[in-house]
């Protein structure tokens, strides 16, 4: 069934897609994470300021934007990327807090406290972004906050009539590691369930950016299989793919969710080989994860060497894997409504 958006989120769409109606986005919104890693690789003692992160943010703008069709950035380490990105490249601005509270069962969400979709728009946002850790079989207390908080959101981009992408994590605390066999086995149908979910009109959701519905490094017959036990075997990967898209009736898009450039573009392959119809996708660290040490010990001169090179390679074999393999977010379930 065709999903009819207004014409502002059509164009807001629009403006993150390529001339094909493919979404290939870069993401450049990691906070925490990427200031720990920079000092991380400064040693034992190492150190990062916000200002690498602005640097760090600028030069991934202005080198890799000319490749990719849309920059998602966070407004919390400045916004001065943004003018660093290529013409016609399409923004997204990132609304959550960075993170959760660990000592908070659910793992909650919250906003940025000094900001609305309002303000995003009017600091350059053409779509909003909202990463949400989701687990469908949790607590009914849990879940039911969760997806009010989506309902706030979905109600405040309405209203600038703005697109709204929503990124469900998900996890179970009771099974742990999401990066182990145990979780791997019931991944499926976790992503499953969180986009069956989400693509409820009561949410106001125009794009999924999904995880890949299973974990790469226990897909046997692969690349990308680590040569441990595996969790599925190539053909029921394939299935699983299958059975995730089937979920939702909203456009998606794939997430590395930190996987290698070769990982992630041999599982993009294999949804096409399943004859998926995904849209795109929203990449970050695989792409330029490699780029930290060289800049953290280097210069910045010595990271836009960097990225380049071996950075315009990742995303330019990214964009090839996507030309061959992903659908107008148009064509899969949705139409315009003036």
């Amino acid at each position: 069934m065709k999903v009819k958006i207004t014409r502002g989120k059509f164009e807001g769409i629009n403006a993150c897609a390529d001339s094909r109606g493919v979404i290939a986005a870069l993401a450049v919104d990691h906070r925490g994470n990427l200031l720990e890693a920079i000092a991380r690789a400064r040693g034992e003692h190492g150190q990062a300021t916000a200002a690498d992160m602005l640097m760090f943010k600028m030069a991934v703008t202005r080198v890799l934007t000319p490749s990719a069709s849309a920059i998602l950035l966070d407004p919390e380490y400045r916004l001065g990327a943004i003018a660093s990105r290529a013409p016609g490249t399409g923004v997204l601005l990132a609304y959550e807090k960075s993170g959760y509270d660990f000592n908070t069962k659910g793992r909650l969400p919250d906003l940025l406290p000094e900001w609305s979709v309002r303000r995003l728009v009017e600091a350059g946002a053409q779509a909003i972004k909202i990463l949400l850790y989701y687990n469908p079989f949790d607590e009914a207390q849990i879940n039911s906050i969760k997806q009010a908080y989506v309902e706030r959101i979905g109600a405040e981009c309405l209203g600038m009539d703005v697109p709204f992408f929503l990124e469900p994590l998900v996890y179970d605390d009771a099974i742990g590691d999401e990066k182990g066999l145990a979780f791997a086995r019931k991944k499926p149908e976790y992503v499953a369930r969180a986009m069956e979910e989400f693509s409820k009109p009561r949410y106001g959701v125009d794009v999924l950016k999904v995880e890949l519905p299973v974990n790469p490094a226990f897909v046997g017959g692969t690349r990308a299989f680590t040569g441990e036990e595996t969790a599925y075997s190539r053909q029921e990967a394939m299935e699983h793919f299958r059975n995730t898209a089937s979920a939702t009736s909203r456009p998606f898009i794939y997430l590395s969710a930190g996987s290698t450039d070769e990982v992630f573009c041999d599982m993009l392959e294999l949804a096409a080989e399943a004859g998926v119809k995904y849209s795109g996708v929203l990449c970050g660290r695989a792409t330029w994860q490699d780029a930290i040490p060289v800049y953290a010990n280097e210069s910045r001169v010595a990271l836009e060497s960097w990225l380049a090179d071996r950075g315009l390679q990742n995303i330019q074999a990214l964009n090839d894997v996507l030309a061959r393999g992903a659908t107008a977010w148009w064509d899969v379930n949705s139409s315009n409504e003036c």
